[in-house]
């Protein structure tokens, strides 16, 4: 049984809709993400799980038990905010120690829980420092201490690594990935950021407008994205308008680009299938595409030329043009050729995806 279900949970502002019908399943033990671009609908839903906002209809289950209506403090549940939300006026300890006071948790054990924590996110010591004499790092760190130290039955995080810079961000995203698994907690964690998400998390929820687009491990929704906006999101994507030519050609559906007149051909399931001459878009990621100097006959083969190379250190990115039809690719090192060469571009059958609109 999972450890935590939302049904068709729905909320409202005004008349503005901010979350649609959105239904997930979370495993107990599971780092679970919800992904998407700002005003998604993301925080809300999180918010809604804490017990910080009610829904307008739906239902929110823990441990098999409906917690719709119950009020955040009796949900037992641990949150770190994007602003980590600290208490300034509050040392260390006692914004570690909060949580605890408010369960009316006996001294001797409130110390000891706080120091464990401290030790936990690697500030021990700490216990007396004032937060403001912090950075952004350990602000954050006590941030997740004061979440922790509750041992609550579920962690909830609210973007909380978008505040640290770049490098002490990858840092930290991986200690944290270390430490909730140390501690065999459960987490949904909400950002914006592709990287992060695939990163933590060990499956993501894509959001946009309010729904859930697609759920899956990260793999999953980077080589088989279920439809274009999911493409779009999770990196970059060539989206290929096409129209379907034929049924089926030794297992593999034919279609035909309509920029270029290109033919390609790919394998896909008969209920998958666009109707014939109907636009439809295929997609395949940039590292994917194969480009040779020389001449090549094959499925998928293409001439085109080099229209734009763009050096990035360890690899190259180059735009090609074939007859029309712009395609991006990647390469490890330096690109092969310059800018105006020939080459031929060949897109291989099983990177190809048919996406939905």
């Amino acid at each position: 049984m999972p450890l935590l279900v939302l049904h068709n949970l729905s909320k409202r502002y005004d008349l503005t809709p901010a979350v649609k019908d959105v239904s997930v399943e979370v495993e107990r033990g599971e780092f679970f993400g919800l992904l998407g671009p700002s005003g998604c609908g993301k925080t809300t839903t999180l918010r809604m799980i804490a017990g910080l906002e009610k829904p307008d209809s739906g239902l929110i289950n823990f441990e098999g038990r409906d917690i719709t209506s119950l009020v955040p403090e009796a949900r037992g549940f641990g949150m770190v905010f994007q602003n980590y939300a600290l208490f300034p006026h509050l040392n260390v300890f006692e914004n570690v120690a909060f949580g605890l006071r408010a369960r009316h948790k006996p001294k001797s054990e409130i110390a000891e829980r706080v120091a464990l924590a401290l030790d936990l996110v690697q500030l021990p010591g700490y216990e007396k420092r004032n937060v403001g004499e912090l950075s952004g790092g350990q602000q954050q760190r006590i941030a997740i201490a004061r979440a922790i130290a509750i041992e609550p039955a579920l962690l909830l995080f609210d973007e909380p690594l978008s505040n640290l810079d770049v490098t002490l961000r990858e840092e930290t995203r991986g200690e944290l990935r270390e430490l909730v698994g140390r501690l065999g907690l459960t987490a949904v964690y909400v950002t914006h950021d592709q990287e992060e998400a695939f990163a933590l998390c060990d499956r993501i929820s894509v959001m946009s407008t309010g729904s859930i687009l697609q759920t899956g491990s990260p793999r999953e929704l980077y080589v088989h994205p279920a439809q274009v906006s999911v493409a779009r999101f999770l990196g970059r994507n060539n989206l290929i308008r096409a129209m379907r030519l034929s049924a089926m050609k030794s297992e593999l559906g034919e279609f035909k680009t309509l920029a270029g007149g290109h033919i390609l051909r790919l394998p896909v399931r008969t209920a998958e299938l666009p109707p014939l001459n109907q636009p439809c878009v295929l997609a395949i990621r940039p590292e994917q595409v194969l480009i040779s100097k020389e001449k090549v006959e094959g499925e998928n083969a293409f001439a085109a030329t080099v229209q734009e190379i763009q050096f990035a250190g360890a690899t190259s990115r180059l735009r090609l043009d074939a007859n029309g039809l712009i395609i991006e690719a990647f390469v490890i090192g330096l690109a092969p050729g310059v800018v105006g060469d020939s080459c031929t571009v060949t897109l291989p059958p099983e990177r190809i995806v048919l996406l939905k609109e």
